[in-house]
């Protein structure tokens, strides 16, 4: 018997078992309950922990709450995550979207040796990685095992269509043009990556001293970015008067 064929039977068969279902949707509540309170903190823009932040772990999670919409889509995708494993349907897309922020959590605890995350984010990466292998037979499609007819059909060499797609890649490259002037033009003010290259802004700025003091919050000070385009905000506010 092939391998992929006898790995499919071995598959089949413990699937059947009552206790290793029951031990699956253990892992999937187990797995929900870790990620829903952490996921609400980070929507509800409070802090994750009280750690100092001469702790390694502490500056790594104060930095990251100053992050702004970055730290709300991280609890977004957890509590996604997380309700996606407690419903039957949609369990092993919960699983694929789940492993990946719990393994780069478990890196990241082992790498600032945040105690007790160490030891309980590694668990939940072997609790994921179960479900996933758990549902072996619907993932299996996306791998280079197991080629599912439909697919031979689709490379099949008498269906070839050589004609360039001058549709798709003009649509394309619009979509590319008007994606990048937005993107160029999103903000009225950015930190850049240094002081000097931050204040170089201000030749174009209504409010130069404006400009030069958001660059020193931000370089200088060290201060939070929300709280700098603040201090922008209310000093441009202040000019149009």
């Amino acid at each position: 018997m092939p391998f992929f064929a006898k790995l499919d039977q071995i598959h089949a068969q413990l699937r059947k078992n009552v206790w290793l279902q029951y031990f699956s949707i253990f892992c999937r509540v187990a797995l929900a309950a870790g990620f829903i309170p952490s996921g609400l903190v980070k929507i509800f823009d409070e802090r994750f922990t009280d750690l100092s932040v001469n702790h390694p772990m502490g500056h790594y999670l104060e930095a990251l709450y100053y992050t702004g919409y970055y730290y709300t889509f991280i609890g977004i995708l957890q509590v996604t995550a997380a309700i996606l494993l407690l419903i039957p349907r949609t369990a092993t897309l919960g699983a694929l979207l789940y492993f990946p922020i719990i393994l780069n959590i478990t890196i990241l605890s082992l790498a600032v040796r945040f105690v007790g995350s160490h030891i309980s984010s590694p668990l939940m990466v072997l609790a994921c990685l179960f479900l996933i292998l758990w549902d072996y037979h619907k993932i299996k499609y996306i791998l280079p095992f197991n080629e599912p007819p439909e697919h031979k059909v689709l490379r099949a060499k008498t269906e070839r269509i050589r004609s360039f797609p001058w549709k798709f890649a003009v649509g394309a490259f619009a979509a590319l043009v008007v994606l990048i002037t937005v993107l160029v033009n999103m903000y009225n003010i950015e930190p850049y990556n240094t002081l000097k290259d931050c204040a170089r802004q201000a030749k174009n700025s209504k409010n130069p001293k404006a400009t030069d003091d958001f660059c020193n919050c931000i370089h200088t000070e060290g201060k939070p970015l929300n709280k700098c385009l603040d201090a922008y905000e209310k000093a441009l506010e202040q000019t149009g008067r």
